[in-house]
């Protein structure tokens, strides 16, 4: 009997396309579509793919919760915060308090995390009421915050009255290290719980569970009164006004928010990376992460938590894997070319579609 269904006619598919390039934006079709080329030639080429997942999940867990953090910004009217650094420096702070007094284990990692996130408080709340003098220039302001404080940190590390022979230099015995090892402490304590290992694959278990349990709160945050006032204030703020929300005091709220999920980030990437890196590493931090979650489908005005799943999984896999599979096809490394194309490409591309739905 002959197939009598009708078949799509040209016009249909080319709207269907058409649908499909407006809803996933031309960007991350590009982008899949070297993602998808980089698996292929590192399959062709006998490449250990199990490794190269076990490596990219890594990065995604590691990675996952400083890309979280802007997305109370975005909602709240902000922009994209490039001002990151405070929340990671906060954080680092908690770090070396831990590590100073040798607390270890998930004691180490909870102390941690709660001191950096309760610095990140005060700190957060001077950072929003500095962006609200400031408003129109969020992104600028942030990205000079960041780098000021960086700086001004460097000489804290310097400074700092900590004794302790695993943080400061042999030779003087001051000024911390730039580099501080986590061995003793809390190191992959995330990424070693409930382990996943068939042969070559090795899934970090806990650090994605760490990942998916923050996006799951924010996710519950913003659909309380206080999160949907975030919301609402950063999508209209004169419509919010006239609603009762003070949308100064909301802005405040989520640059706090952000601050604490960046201080809470950096500890969950310092126990996966193993080391605590001090001094001008936090500088250009917020870049990567920004670039994440914009190729994740985000706007300058709107995110989700979708967008910060899918944009660290697609940033994050193509920096794992195009270095190994460049090495294998051509003589030299292109892959901090690659990323720095991606990086500032996406950064640019939602800077010029301000406003709009990328």
């Amino acid at each position: 009997m002959s197939d009598t269904r009708p078949k799509p006619a040209p016009g249909m598919i080319a709207a269907r396309w058409g649908d499909l390039v407006r809803g996933m934006g031309v960007p991350r079709l590009i982008i899949v579509a070297f993602l998808l080329v980089l698996f292929s030639v590192a399959a062709g080429t006998g490449m250990n793919l199990a490794s190269l997942i076990s490596q990219s999940v890594d990065r995604i867990a590691r990675n996952g919760i400083l890309v979280l953090a802007l997305l109370p910004a975005i909602q709240g009217g902000l922009g994209l915060n490039f001002g990151l650094p405070l929340g990671i420096l906060c954080g680092l702070v908690g770090c070396v308090i831990t590590i100073n007094f040798g607390v270890a284990g998930w004691t180490g990692f909870a102390m941690a995390t709660f001191l950096g996130s309760l610095l990140a408080v005060p700190i957060g709340w001077v950072y929003g009421w500095l962006l609200n003098r400031t408003r129109g220039q969020e992104m600028m302001v942030g990205t000079y915050i960041g780098f000021a404080m960086v700086s001004l940190m460097s000489i804290f590390w310097l400074l700092a009255p900590f004794r302790n022979p695993r943080l400061v230099w042999a030779i003087g015995g001051k000024g911390l290290r730039t580099t501080l090892t986590l061995n003793e402490n809390f190191e992959k304590i995330l990424d070693k719980f409930l382990q996943i290992r068939i042969g070559d694959l090795v899934l970090p278990t806990g650090a994605l569970l760490y990942f998916g349990l923050i996006c799951f709160l924010v996710w519950i945050f913003f659909r309380t009164r206080a999160g949907l006032s975030i919301s609402a204030a950063g999508d209209n703020p004169r419509f919010a006004r006239a609603g009762g929300i003070q949308d100064s005091r909301t802005r405040i709220q989520a640059a706090m928010l952000t601050t604490v999920l960046g201080a809470a980030g950096i500890v969950a990437f310092s126990q996966s990376y193993g080391f605590v890196q001090l001094y001008q590493a936090p500088l250009m931090m917020a870049f990567p992460a920004v670039a994440c979650i914009l190729i994740g489908g985000a706007s300058v005005v709107r995110a989700s938590i979708r967008n910060v799943i899918i944009g660290t999984f697609l940033f994050q896999t193509i920096l794992t894997i195009a270095l190994p599979v460049t090495s294998q096809v051509i003589q030299g490394d292109v892959s901090e070319t690659a990323r720095l194309v991606i990086q500032n490409g996406m950064i640019l591309y939602a800077l010029t579609r301000r406003g709009d739905r990328t």
